[in-house]
C-alpha cells in the first residue's frame, strides 16, 4: 500500500521554506514554499554517545540483538534518526560481544538495520586514574594494540567508526595513526594529558574531543592544561553534554565561542536511566543511582554523577535557555556536524529517508517546543 503525506518548514541549514512531498518513507520532491509562519524543519537527530535509554543498557552482561531493537524503538520517539551505540571499556571478550551483538541487530532487525551508523568504543585505552578514568572500571584499562582493534572489527563486521582513548597513553600516537590511516574517527578522552600529547595525538589524525571538559580530573593547572589545549587547537571538534548537569552555563558558553559553532558536536552521552521516572535504581556500574526530579542521573547520596539523563531533544530543546544562544546552532550541532564525523549525508532532498523533526517557535523561556518526529514517513512522536 502506498504512503503519501506532505510536510511543510522553515529549513534550518537553509533558512527556506520546503514542502517535503513523501511517499512509502522516502522524500519523493521537494518544492519550495514561502517560510512565513513555517515551524522549524531539521534533519533527525545524529548521537554519537548512547550507552543506553529508556531502561535499555548496552555495557551491562550479555547483550542481544533484540535489546538494540529496543533501544532503537526508544529512541526513534526522541528524534534520533542515526547514532553510535557506545561500548565503554571492558574486558575484550566482553566488548567482542557486546559488538557481534550490535553487528546482528545491524545486519538482521529493521530498526537497527536503519538507525545504527557505527559502533563508538569509548576505552579502554584511558587514563588509569581516578577522575579521568570516570566510571570506567580500572580492571580492564589497557594501552591499545591494533591487533585487538582488528579483532574489534572483526566481530563488529566493521562497524567500529569511533574510539575514544587518552593521548598520553603508552603507544596512542602510532594507533591513533593506524585508525586514522583507516577512516576510523578518533577522539581524545578521558585523559590526563599534557599539551604535548595532545597536539602530537592531533597531528596523527586525532578529529574529536569526547565530552570536553568531563572525563577529566577535577582540578588541574590554570595554564597548561588538557582543555586549553583541546579547545585551542581548530584540528579538533569538541562534542558537548549540555543536559545542565555535565558543564555549568558559563562554561559551555565559553567553549562553544572558542569552537564556533561549526567545530562543536552535541552529543547525550545517555545511560540505562535517561528517560526513566525519578527515584532510586540499581546500577552494575556505580551502585545505587538515583535520578531526580530535573533528571540528573547521579550515585545516590553523593554529588557524582552516573551517565546523562538526558536525550538529544532534551539537550537541543532547551539549548538556548540554557546557553543564551540561537536554538538553530543547536539543530545544526545535532545533525550536520556530527553526521560530518561520521561520512552521513542529510540533506533532505528527493529519494533520502523522510527522517526529520518540525518545531515550533521557542517557548517564553526560550525553549524549542517540538511538533511532529517523523520517522521513515510515519509521525513517531509519542
Amino acid at each position: 500500500m502506498t504512503s503519501v503525506a506532505t510536510f511543510s518548514g522553515r529549513d534550518v541549514l537553509s533558512g527556506e521554506g520546503k514542502t517535503l512531498h513523501l511517499r512509502d518513507g522516502r522524500i519523493a520532491a521537494v518544492t519550495r514554499c514561502d517560510e512565513a509562519d513555517l515551524p522549524l524543519l531539521s534533519p533527525g537527530f545524529v548521537d554519537l554517545q548512547v550507552n543506553g535509554f529508556g531502561g535499555h543498557d548496552l555495557n551491562d552482561g550479555r547483550l542481544t540483538p533484540e535489546a538494540l531493537e529496543a533501544l532503537c524503538k526508544a529512541l526513534v520517539k526522541v528524534g534520533v534518526a542515526a547514532f553510535l551505540p557506545t561500548l565503554i571499556t571492558a574486558s575484550e571478550a566482553a566488548l567482542c560481544q557486546r559488538l557481534s551483538a550490535i553487528r546482528r541487530a545491524q545486519e538482521t532487525l529493521p530498526l537497527a538495520g536503519k538507525m545504527i551508523a557505527g559502533i563508538h568504543v569509548e576505552g579502554p585505552s584511558i587514563s588509569p586514574k581516578d577522575g579521568p578514568r570516570g566510571a570506567h572500571p580500572l580492571a580492564h584499562v589497557r594501552p591499545p594494540a591494533t591487533e585487538e582493534f582488528a579483532r574489534w572489527q572483526d566481530a563488529a563486521g566493521g562497524l567500529v567508526r569511533m574510539v575514544t582513548l587518552a593521548p598520553e597513553t603508552a603507544g596512542a600516537t602510532a594507533y591513533i595513526k593506524a585508525l586514522a590511516d583507516r577512516g576510523i574517527c578518533v577522539a581524545l578522552g578521558h585523559c590526563d594529558a599534557t599539551e604535548e600529547d595532545i597536539a602530537r595525538a592531533v597531528a596523527a589524525g586525532a578529529r574529536m574531543s569526547t565530552h570536553l571538559g568531563n572525563g577529566i580530573a577535577a582540578t588541574l593547572p590554570r595554564h597548561p592544561n588538557a582543555i586549553w589545549a583541546q579547545l585551542s587547537d581548530d584540528r579538533l571538534t569538541a562534542s558537548l553534554i549540555l543536559d545542565g548537569h555535565h558543564l555549568s552555563r558559563a562554561t559551555a558558553r565559553a567553549m562553544i565561542r572558542s569552537k564556533g559553532d561549526e567545530r562543536v558536536v552535541l552529543v547525550s552521552d545517555s545511560v540505562k536511566f535517561a528517560g526513566m521516572a525519578p527515584g532510586r535504581y540499581q546500577s552494575p556500574i556505580g551502585g545505587d543511582v538515583e535520578v531526580s526530579d530535573c533528571g540528573q542521573v547521579a550515585i545516590a547520596g553523593t554529588e557524582y554523577l552516573a551517565g546523562s539523563g538526558a536525550c538529544l531533544l532534551d539537550i537541543v530543546c532547551g539549548y538556548q535557555a540554557f546557553t543564551g544562544f540561537p536554538a538553530a546552532d543547536a539543530l545544526r550541532m545535532a545533525t550536520v556536524n556530527p553526521a560530518r564525523m561520521i561520512g552521513r549525508d542529510l540533506a533532505l532532498s528527493p529519494g533520502a529517508p523522510a527522517n526529520f523533526l518540525l518545531f515550533q517557535g521557542a517557548a517564553a523561556d526560550g525553549r524549542l517546543l517540538p511538533a511532529e518526529i517523523v520517522f521513515d514517513g510515519v509521525s513517531v512522536r509519542s
